[in-house]
């Protein structure tokens, strides 16, 4: 009976293994070639998990089945340390270093998303503890109770239809230069600020890719047309992707290190999120960071969507993510050295 079992699970397995063989290929794959793969892409940490179990299940049992899941594992290693690191980096090095915080703050709970009156006054206070050089907010709103005037410099650009939610740089060094992308018919966009540095200049995009309009309450999300949603998520990836396009082009243009930060709405198995980081960017989760680095609050499964990704000129110092219950997003913190 239980070779029968067995043999079952090792069929399963089998299924589970190609599926996350074939995952690895989605980061290359157009969304507008082939959008509903481009859906598949936020599934990779579930088949990454079963197979993981899969493994242990073979291991205990001191059965050899279990190098298939070991193997397929090992040939997607990055995708793994995408989802989870053992361990991150310490750095006391501060004099040569800059801070950096990219944080959705969904703005700042307008429509009382979460049962509580003081949601502004708390990300507030956050930021303030951090004390970071360069904060990047995302669906930003000018709610009264927010005070965030330990900066000196801020560029602002609303973009959706009725002028109220912004993109914003928030800096303690001089924005010399700035502007937005300015996407056409979106609330989401993307912007940019030249930031004087002492002697030197960098480049920092604050990033809203476009979003997918769908609950993160699983119990919200079964209830929706699954034909309905899956064509609005498809459709929402191919403008990712044309988003996307754009910020390459304009990353090309750029005569200083980039710094690309915020919300992409998308996973680090994602075709935008490869593409943007194949141009000489490196992710600092991936270089410093530790756990699974959850971004974004969804039942299932921990969910990374939101990205602090730096020049390779660049050394990563530290990382961190904070599990605070004050926007559907995480902020996320890093130090580099300049």
């Amino acid at each position: 009976m239980s070779k029968l079992i067995n043999k079952v699970v090792f069929v399963i397995n089998s299924i589970a293994a190609f599926a996350l063989l074939l995952s690895y290929l989605l980061p290359y794959i157009s969304p507008k070639t082939f959008p509903l793969l481009s859906v598949l892409s936020l599934t990779v940490p579930i088949f990454i998990i079963i197979n993981l179990i899969f493994l242990m299940y073979w291991v205990i049992l001191f059965n050899k089945k279990g190098i298939l899941s070991l193997v397929v594992l090992i040939l997607g290693i990055s995708h793994v340390s995408s989802l989870y690191k053992l361990s991150g980096r310490s750095s006391d090095e501060t004099e040569n270093g800059i801070s950096l915080l990219s944080y959705n703050v969904h703005s700042f709970n307008r429509f009382d998303w979460i049962d509580s009156d003081s949601i502004p006054q708390n990300i507030s206070k956050f930021v303030r503890k951090q004390d970071v050089d360069i904060f990047c907010a995302q669906e930003y709103y000018n709610n009264p109770d927010i005070n965030f005037g330990q900066y000196p410099y801020k560029y602002e650009n609303f973009n959706n239809d009725n002028g109220e939610l912004a993109l914003v740089v928030f800096s303690k060094f001089p924005i010399v230069n700035k502007g937005s992308l300015q996407f056409k018919k979106t609330a989401n966009n993307i912007i940019f600020s030249d930031i004087e540095i002492k002697k030197d200049t960098i480049r920092v995009y604050n990033v809203h890719l476009q979003s997918h309009k769908i609950s993160s309450n699983t119990d919200e999300l079964a209830k929706e047309d699954s034909q309905l949603l899956l064509q609005r998520m498809q459709s929402s990836f191919e403008k990712q992707q044309e988003q996307i396009e754009i910020l390459i082009n304009h990353m090309k243009t750029s005569p200083y290190e980039n710094i690309v930060m915020g919300d992409f709405n998308n996973s680090a198995y994602s075709y935008v999120y490869n593409k943007v980081k194949s141009e000489g960017l490196q992710d600092t989760f991936k270089e410093a960071g530790r756990g699974f680095g959850k971004t974004f609050e969804f039942d299932p499964f921990p969910i990374r969507i939101d990205f602090i990704l730096v020049s390779e000129a660049f050394e990563v110092l530290t990382f961190e993510n904070f599990d605070l219950e004050l926007s559907d997003h995480y902020p996320i913190v890093t130090r580099i050295k300049l």
